[in-house]
């Protein structure tokens, strides 16, 4: 068997993509292959201790949830052949396994069975099913304990019991960064050097495939098999994660991975190709042949000419040892400079990029999320975060707002313009330390920055996305209509400014070099000054 064919296990388009009921009397290849790489990860002991205390004969439920393709089918599949004897599986509620019936039918069957019976019921099924079932089913016991779990966070109804694919995040901020360990652990399952089935069948191939094909594939495996290649892989897909939305499925990793190593080119020209899988397709925004440096630029133009030096020849030369044949284009050197960045090979031609390539906004990132996650209000915790609130939010805050006035000064926020005319306010807006507290991060995709405008707190979500807007908003960058999906939380805070701002007592009305100032002593009394 080849070895694109035998890595085919980690495809969508396999049969063995969604974990069924199988009678095989010997395992195949395939099978073998999938059972090496499945990795055991926290969800599936709590899913055990679950199952391991539901007693025969007793009336619970247990409903395992999540988005699919997280694993809910390989896991359930895994411990029926364990439980099967005592506990009734439902293993996939999202589809009906009658012609006449639909999902919800089925789902109203299933628990008029179990109301009618006396065993024990595992159901695994997408989080969006169980929004429909508490909308459109029959049972209104099994309705109300989903709408409590889906709306209130009731994880144990009565004799009902949630968990949740969602509540085991794959991406997870620590104290040393970020960790991905489903993702790492299954890489470097993959790649393994010893006792790996699919490692001796890369060896097979390269000793009896010579075809430029399978070289590819084969110098792919090697590639992806190199630990900081893993780890700028994950780094991308973190990335895609905070900046994209993406969440990170058992299924979507897989058949990702596939599509580096088998893909029509080499891993790194794949890795930021696009395609059929939901995780490429994220990547694409984040291709490093987009970068504009002069490093870079200079690279494209002399490769472009044929001016590469003796250092770059050399460089190029040993990537032949490894099956990578030299490239026609300059971006694809580029993106395999990326994906070598850490790593030791050759001269380290690569590293003259490592800054050009330099993840620093994650960084950053992770720095503050980790200050407001593990925040006690100590001395010396506000002055970590002084640099974040006063230097870069406060400022990047009163730079949006005063957009149409950059002469006003530091502590002068614009709250209306009309017929040139512009009413301002002077507000004192500051870190609000003892609310952070109340705000602590719940997931790695954003945390909570709270400020504190005259006396009042007001609080913003701040994901990576926004902490690149208002980076380059305090660089002189003025927003349009393509951050509209992140601009539109600076927007809301805006708007909560404006309203404490219409409450102070001083108002000023500006025009040109003229300043009217109003202040209010009273109900019905007001002193003007500057005329």
């Amino acid at each position: 068997m080849r070895l694109k064919e035998a890595l085919s296990v980690m495809s969508m388009a396999s049969p063995y993509a969604v974990s069924t009921e199988r009678s095989e009397v010997k395992k195949s290849i395939h099978q073998q292959i999938k059972d090496y790489l499945y990795i055991e990860m926290p969800i599936e002991v709590d899913v055990k201790k679950q199952l391991s205390s539901m007693a025969s004969g007793s009336k619970e439920v247990f409903f395992l949830c999540g988005s699919s393709g997280d694993g809910k089918s390989e896991l359930l599949t895994k411990f029926k052949k364990q439980f099967d004897a005592r506990i009734k599986f439902h293993l996939d509620a999202t589809h009906s396994f009658e012609p006449n019936k639909n999902a919800i039918q089925t789902l109203n069957k299933v628990f008029s069975d179990f109301d009618e019976g006396t065993y024990p019921l595992v159901v695994g099924i997408n989080t969006g099913m169980l929004g429909n079932y508490a909308e459109e089913g029959e049972n209104e016991a099994f309705k109300q304990a989903i709408k409590a779990y889906l709306y209130e966070g009731v994880k144990k109804a009565g004799n009902i019991t949630f968990i949740s694919f969602e509540d085991y995040p794959k991406f997870y901020i620590d104290e040393s960064g970020y960790t991905a360990e489903f993702a790492q652990k299954f890489l470097e399952r993959l790649t393994a050097r010893d006792n790996n089935l699919i490692r001796q069948l890369v060896d097979k191939d390269i000793a009896e495939n010579k075809d430029k094909e399978s070289r590819r594939i084969q110098a792919n495996f090697e590639l992806i098999s190199i630990p900081a290649v893993q780890k700028n892989i994950i780094e991308l897909l973190f990335k895609a994660r905070l900046m994209r939305d993406q969440f990170l499925t058992a299924r979507a990793l897989l058949d990702f991975t596939f599509s580096l190593i088998a893909g029509p080119n080499y891993l790194f020209d794949n890795l930021f190709a696009g395609g059929d899988n939901e995780l490429a397709n994220k990547l694409v925004d984040f291709d490093p042949a987009h970068i504009r440096t002069k490093s870079i630029d200079s690279f494209v133009i002399e490769k472009d000419l044929g001016l590469t030096d003796q250092t770059f020849n050399e460089y190029r030369s040993e990537l032949t040892q490894i099956g990578i044949e030299p490239l026609s284009s300059a971006l694809s050197y580029l993106r395999l400079f990326y994906v070598l960045k850490g790593a030791e090979f050759s001269n380290n031609y690569h590293a003259k990029f490592a800054q050009d390539f330099s993840e620093s906004l994650i960084e950053q990132y992770v720095q503050i999320y980790q200050l407001h996650r593990d925040f006690d209000n100590s001395a010396e915790q506000r002055k970590l975060l002084k640099p974040f609130y006063n230097e870069l939010l406060r400022s990047a805050i009163r730079k949006y707002n005063n957009r149409n006035a950059p002469q006003l000064d530091k502590s002068q926020y614009l709250i209306k313009e009309l017929n040139g005319y512009q009413l301002v306010a002077e507000l004192e807006v500051k870190a609000d330390h003892k609310n952070i507290i109340n705000h602590l991060p719940k997931s790695s995709a954003s945390f909570t920055a709270c400020l504190n405008v005259e006396g009042e707190s007001l609080t913003i979500p701040v994901s990576l996305n926004l902490l690149e807007l208002i980076k380059r908003i305090e660089d002189g960058y003025r927003p349009n209509k393509h951050d509209k999906n992140t601009v539109v939380l600076l927007d809301e805070l805006i708007e909560d400014i404006s309203k404490v701002a219409n409450k102070v007592n001083t108002l000023k009305i500006v025009k040109g070099s003229t300043s009217i100032g109003i202040k209010k002593v009273d109900d019905d009394e007001f002193e003007v000054s500057g005329i």
